[in-house]
């Protein structure tokens, strides 16, 4: 989920070149992920580099940062960013994890050409693994993130030990609402009127925001809220990661494949896929033979009770989203620009309900829909689904797509303003 790297690396390198930002009596969010050993070595420099790698389900990216501090003592700007990927993702290479590996040592050529020779030495790298890596066994998880720490270590970049590492789910939640509100100037003064973040990966999904009401932290499970202290301020967010929730793990519950064994020599059917549909998709390593009813029900009907099997009951649902605005992330945005309903440049206003009405237009018409995706009806109507019966967002929730974060990269958001 590459909306919130840049603000992981931003943050980094703020607590390098100005120790006043964060309180370090105490621990900070970013704890255990991001070490001092991490800061490059000549802080005074003019120019900084960093190298994100965000290790998601569905592929491997790299982001090259480039900072400028324009004063010293002051905190450094974002001046540009290298934006490459490659698919698979490493969870792909579950049993083959020298062969995953190589898959990063190829993107660690593009920040070799990105980065100036003399900064290679003090010029940090940084791999975090998200949800595709926390639903393998943890011996096989580890064994990839060995490979790849041993690529790191062979190359001319800076590595501290911690480098190489899988990212809890909240963290990714708190990464991306820090970026989102630091970017929007809500972090910037002592106000903290700020607004939420929805993100949708392909394994798992996130929802994260600042409560306002006491009522919300006294009915909150203890495990959804997280403190921390940054710009002088203490942020007590609700924050949760639903693992297994992300577009593509959803797509498998939907079929029903989770819980099928001897999936070789299974089909899995779905109303939501067109009737007479034979294909096979892979995800996480694992190859899944999958079709349309062929002589059940399709349609918007039948496939939103498969979708809503998924969701109901099985999320947490604040009240004070309803009062509350969200940005939302990765897949929601994907999916409204696939279907042309919002400019993948201009953007658009939409509301909840209008993700529904494009589910039953591309669902109620599955033979004569075109579209690069066989899963297109089941990813709006598990959307839909996921937004109100998961989260309780009101249908006439408003969605307003504003702008797209570390251009030039392929990371999109949308706005997200809720309203009774």
């Amino acid at each position: 989920m590459a909306t919130s790297w840049g603000a992981a690396f931003f943050m980094l390198v703020a607590s390098c070149v100005c120790s006043t930002v964060f309180h370090r009596d105490q621990q900070t969010w970013f704890e255990g992920i991001f070490l001092s050993s991490m800061c490059p070595v000549n802080v005074s420099a003019s120019i900084l580099y960093g190298i994100m790698f965000d290790a998601g389900s569905t592929g491997t990216r790299i982001h090259v940062y480039t900072f400028v501090q324009k004063i010293p003592g002051q905190l450094p700007v974002l001046e540009g960013e290298i934006f490459d990927s490659v698919k698979p993702g490493l969870s792909a290479f579950v049993d083959q994890p020298k062969q995953g590996a190589e898959t990063v040592q190829g993107l660690l050529e593009v920040a070799k050409d990105s980065i100036p020779r003399s900064h290679w030495k003090k010029t940090p790298v940084v791999l975090k693994a998200t949800a595709g890596l926390r639903l393998l066994p943890e011996q096989k998880a580890q064994a990839l993130l060995f490979e790849v720490q041993e690529i790191f270590k062979k190359s001319p970049f800076l590595v501290p030990n911690d480098s190489v590492s899988i990212m809890d789910g909240s963290y990714e939640g708190v990464l991306a609402w820090i970026t989102v509100n630091f970017l929007t100037g809500q972090l910037h003064g002592h106000s903290q009127e700020t607004v939420g973040t929805l993100d949708l990966g392909g394994a798992s999904t996130q929802i994260t925001f600042l409560p306002q009401l006491q009522k919300t932290l006294e009915q909150t499970p203890r495990d959804y809220l997280t403190s921390f202290e940054m710009f002088n301020s203490t942020y007590k967010l609700y924050t949760h990661s639903y693992l297994g929730f992300g577009l593509k793990a959803a797509r498998l519950a939907t079929l029903g494949a989770l819980a099928t064994e001897g999936i070789d020599a299974h089909t899995f059917r779905s109303a939501c896929l067109p009737r007479y549909l034979e294909a096979e998709w892979i995800f996480g390593g694992v190859k899944y033979q999958y079709g349309g009813n062929q002589e059940g029900e399709v349609g918007f009907e039948p496939c939103y009770a498969e979708v809503l099997r998924v969701v109901q009951g099985k999320l947490h649902q604040p009240d004070e989203i309803h009062r509350s605005s969200f940005y939302a992330f990765s897949y929601y945005y994907d999916r409204a620009v696939d279907t042309d309903m919002i400019d993948y440049e201009k953007g658009g206003v939409l509301k909840v309900e209008d993700f529904e009405r494009k589910a039953r237009e591309v669902c109620d018409n599955l033979e004569n829909y075109t579209s690069g995706s066989p899963f297109l009806c089941m990813d709006l109507s598990y959307i839909t689904a996921l937004l109100k019966d998961g989260f309780g967002f009101a249908d006439n929730t408003i969605l307003k797509k504003t702008w797209r974060m570390w251009t030039p990269t392929n990371t999109r958001q949308t706005k997200v303003s809720c309203h009774k």
